[in-house]
């Protein structure tokens, strides 16, 4: 495989602007360039105000850069249109947010369905490959419960049993632990090193806790809109 075809994020020039009344614009990000390679598990981190979110709306294709490239898993983004985006993010790119977004008064099962039941994934296959990625992130036992029945480690790791629904190109978490005690965020991030270590899955954490980003292969630091370091992590 050739180095380009490994490539699996690459950003150049990313710009991100909003306007807050004429003539006044307020620039976010201030011509980004990021590549990650299939496999690799970065994390991004910055404190708030940095750009993160901004950045991380961009990486997920739900919001589109003022002007740059990204080529997402040999798609160009940049020239998506809005239908295309959306089937996009369905089918490249599994999300895992601090507030879980499971839907209420729904089984862990179906919540764990729901992005290959949008992607027209067969109603067998779906259940077969719920109940499969459940076991994984072992809550096999509670399939049938639904969120308000679950701890908040629970309902992450069903969030990230539903990431993997459609065997994304990458997993973006956005601050996956914040919503979490410490005991039990320490379960969630040994979740993202099995499925990185065992599955390969290329693995994007966005998050402002330093100790959490020493753990990926890399850590990229944002500042006021701009990288200023790229270093190697802690993860062998």
């Amino acid at each position: 495989m050739s180095e380009e075809k490994q490539v699996i994020i690459q950003m150049k020039g990313i710009r991100k602007s909003f306007y807050i009344g004429q003539p006044h614009e307020l620039e976010i990000l201030h011509g980004i360039g990021l590549s990650v390679r299939k496999g690799e598990f970065v994390s991004i981190v910055g404190a708030s105000g940095s750009g993160k979110s901004t950045l991380m709306n961009i990486i997920g294709a739900l919001d589109r850069p003022t002007s740059g490239e990204y080529i997402l898993d040999g798609v160009d983004i940049s020239k998506a249109g809005d239908g295309e985006l959306s089937g996009i993010r369905n089918r490249k790119i599994g999300f895992v947010f601090q507030t879980f977004n499971l839907i209420p008064r729904t089984s862990a099962l179906k919540n764990v369905e729901l992005p290959m039941l949008y992607s027209g994934t067969s109603k067998s296959l779906r259940t077969a490959r719920a109940k499969e990625l459940l076991e994984i992130v072992e809550m096999g036992e509670r399939m049938s419960h639904q969120p308000s029945e679950l701890s908040g480690g629970q309902k992450q790791r069903v969030a990230i049993a539903r990431a993997m629904a459609n065997d994304p190109a990458i997993i973006l978490a956005d601050e996956p632990t914040g919503a979490l005690d410490s005991e039990t965020g320490r379960l969630v991030m040994d979740l993202f090193h099995k499925l990185h270590r065992e599955q390969g899955k290329t693995i994007v954490l966005i998050t402002h806790n330093q100790e959490l980003a020493l753990e990926t292969e890399r850590i990229l630091t944002l500042r006021d809109g701009n990288f200023i370091s790229d270093e190697k992590g802690g993860q062998v």
